[in-house]
């Protein structure tokens, strides 16, 4: 890479390049947000300023990010941070990167909250992206994250203080086992989650951003169905008559999780696509 004597567009151009060969599919992209994480700046200030020496020390830093973004390292976590529904988002490797797709579950879940005031429960809410992003919409409904790992609850909170979101509250919980009487007396209007859902040998696996994310957080059983069919199981449990549950899955697991909702008793079961046209959503409604 060229060396600190170079040009902010310079240094761009050569990691850009680097990261090309490494096989990043948004070289250009990750190279532009690492530089801009190193200098502070937003990316039009890089369109306006690129032909600016670049200093030694902030070079030296990018050439070391760009280094282990070649080796695989997902931007989110060498920056520590993700945009999600428009919130700026802090990331670790102890979660999941929140990514586009799953808005369209964020986008589902406003599209049944039209009451004012409600309940709605996330399952296995990691960074926190899901319930946040409905929090900042919804700001009269109390919105309640489970996570089982006591470090994703920490980050989780420090999401939600970070964007002053008091209807968001998030606990340590296996499922649904922290929940106390009268949380589940109450019940909830919504349930949702974007659970484990990947076969164990799903070559997948081997490649991307997801080597380097928790492999809970992203493999299941009986070839990436069973958290997904126990939450179909469990959640009428949890939801008020009339109430939603909604789930993300894998693009090829539609049917299946369809198939389990109806035999679970689950009314208006339908599936809704992602932003690539894939059926990443299904939900289905507690009869009332």
């Amino acid at each position: 890479m060229a060396g600190a004597s170079a040009t902010l567009d310079t240094l761009l151009a050569a990691a850009a390049a680097r990261l090309v060969a490494a096989g990043s599919p948004t070289a250009r992209l990750d190279a532009e947000v690492l530089l801009c994480h190193v200098l502070g700046v937003e990316r039009t200030w890089l369109y306006t300023w690129g032909d600016r020496q670049a200093e030694e020390a902030p070079a030296r830093r990018f050439q070391a990010l760009v280094a282990r973004r070649e080796a695989g390292e997902p931007v989110a976590y060498l920056t520590g941070e993700r945009e999600f529904w428009g919130l700026a988002l802090a990331t670790a490797p102890s979660t999941l990167i929140p990514r586009p797709d799953t808005e369209t579950l964020v986008a589902a879940a406003l599209s049944l909250a039209a009451a004012p005031r409600g309940r709605l429960l996330d399952l296995g809410s990691g960074s926190g992206a899901i319930a946040l992003a409905f929090a900042s919409e919804r700001p009269g409904w109390w919105v309640l994250g489970l996570e089982l790992r006591p470090e994703a609850v920490a980050l989780a909170r420090h999401n939600a203080a970070r964007h002053a979101l008091a209807n968001a509250e998030f606990r340590e919980s296996d499922w649904f086992s922290a929940l106390d009487a009268g949380t589940i007396a109450e019940g909830f209007e919504l349930i949702v989650s974007n659970p484990p859902y990947i076969a164990a040998d799903d070559p997948h696996l081997a490649s991307g951003d997801v080597r380097f994310e928790p492999r809970s957080a992203l493999v299941a059983g009986d070839e990436g169905l069973a958290d997904l069919r126990h939450l179909v199981a469990a959640a009428r449990d949890y939801l008020l008559p009339g109430g939603w549950l909604l789930l993300e899955h894998g693009f090829r697991q539609a049917a299946a999780v369809r198939e389990a909702l109806v035999a679970a008793g689950y009314a208006e079961v339908a599936s809704r696509r992602d932003l690539g046209g894939h059926e990443r959503i299904s939900l289905g409604r507690h009869p009332a």
